[in-house]
């Protein structure tokens, strides 16, 4: 079978390697669809920061197997399978930090989900990484669960009324969800920042409040003229890049929240004026990955078409084609999400 993993500073290598073979409680699952993450790019073409290198944590697909001693699934399963899991019983899990659990970082697929067929090892069976998803639902959208998570986990964590605005700073795949979370939250104001022309074109799309070019010299007047001088609400920095967190402090009002979002590289460093944060009361916050339960509730609001992620795809690659794939989505040339079949 066929497995992408990464061979170098931007290298990826598709390998024959040899089919998993299954212990107690685990499942088999032919991956039809994977989208290529932020995180994965790092992984390729910058200096990912976390300990596991694995190619491609958004799979789903089809069982095809499963361990003698598992009931809940079966053969023929339309399934999404989570990478991570946590145990749901130590000290971060009880405090709503699932994250930072020990074991969500020790779980993982085997090989990797961008691979033609992987293991979910018996503890994310067993513990809620394995959603089952409706035969109306495609591979492709399934794929779009993981990031949905991700978005959702991040909104959990700021504080917002109905009819505030927001700001999302970076619209790829993931800033556009961040879009329709904010128009499903019934935001009376949405803009969006980013350097690349094509993805704030495509941002028009979903009948926002303007669309900003991140090295637009009036892009804060543009915020304060049409916030009565106030600012920003609530700012989604949806990018690994520094400068976009340096905007969104500066453009974010007096009370308001500013999340960090986007990867940032292995040793990012950036000069803040602590000053501006602590007389302005902003309320900085980070959200790293997604739990079962804002899992679960990502694929709710894509099954009940709440959040329509179909309209982000706009390229799939074969599995073989991988470097092509992950070449394209570092350009972002006229792509929003890309997803690799099998």
């Amino acid at each position: 079978m066929k497995t992408a993993s990464v061979k170098g500073p931007s290298i990826i290598s598709v390998d024959e390697t040899e089919k998993p073979v299954l212990n107690s409680g685990d499942i088999l699952v032919q991956m039809h669809a994977c989208g290529i993450c932020g995180s994965d790019l790092e992984k390729v073409f910058g200096q990912y920061g976390q300990p596991s290198m694995r190619l491609g944590h958004e799979p789903a697909g089809i069982i095809v197997d499963v361990a003698s001693d598992v009931v809940d699934f079966k053969k023929g399963d339309r399934v999404f399978t989570h990478h991570h899991v946590s145990c749901y019983d130590c000290h971060f899990c009880n405090h709503g930090n699932e994250t930072m659990c020990k074991k969500y970082s020790e779980t993982n697929l085997s090989p990797c989900g961008l691979s033609e067929e992987y293991v979910v090892p018996s503890w994310n069976v067993s513990h809620g990484g394995v959603l089952k998803i409706s035969d109306s639902l495609s591979f492709e959208e399934a794929a779009m669960i993981e990031p949905l998570a991700c978005c959702v986990r991040s909104w959990k964590k700021c504080l917002y009324n109905e009819g505030d605005s927001a700001a999302i700073f970076g619209v790829g795949p993931t800033g556009m969800m961040h879009v329709m979370l904010a128009q499903a939250k019934k935001f009376s104001k949405i803009f969006c920042f980013d350097v690349n022309d094509f993805r704030l074109d495509f941002a028009k799309k979903f009948n926002i409040t303007e669309s900003i070019s991140s090295m637009d010299e009036n892009r804060k007047q543009k915020i304060l003229d049409q916030t009565n001088n106030l600012g920003i609400d609530v700012a989604i920095v949806a990018t690994s890049s520094l400068k976009a967190l340096e905007d969104a402090i500066d453009m974010v009002r007096k009370g308001g929240t500013v999340m960090m979002f986007g990867v940032p590289s292995k040793g990012a460093m950036i000069n803040l004026d602590m000053s501006k944060i602590y007389s302005k009361e902003i309320t900085l916050v980070t959200s790293y990955a997604a739990s079962d339960a804002d899992t679960k509730d990502a694929l709710e609001l894509i099954e009940s078409s709440q959040i329509d992620v179909k309209q982000l795809i706009t390229h799939t690659y074969s599995i073989s084609d991988s470097q092509k794939a992950f070449d394209h989505a570092k350009t972002g040339d006229n792509a929003m999400k890309i997803i690799i079949t099998k």
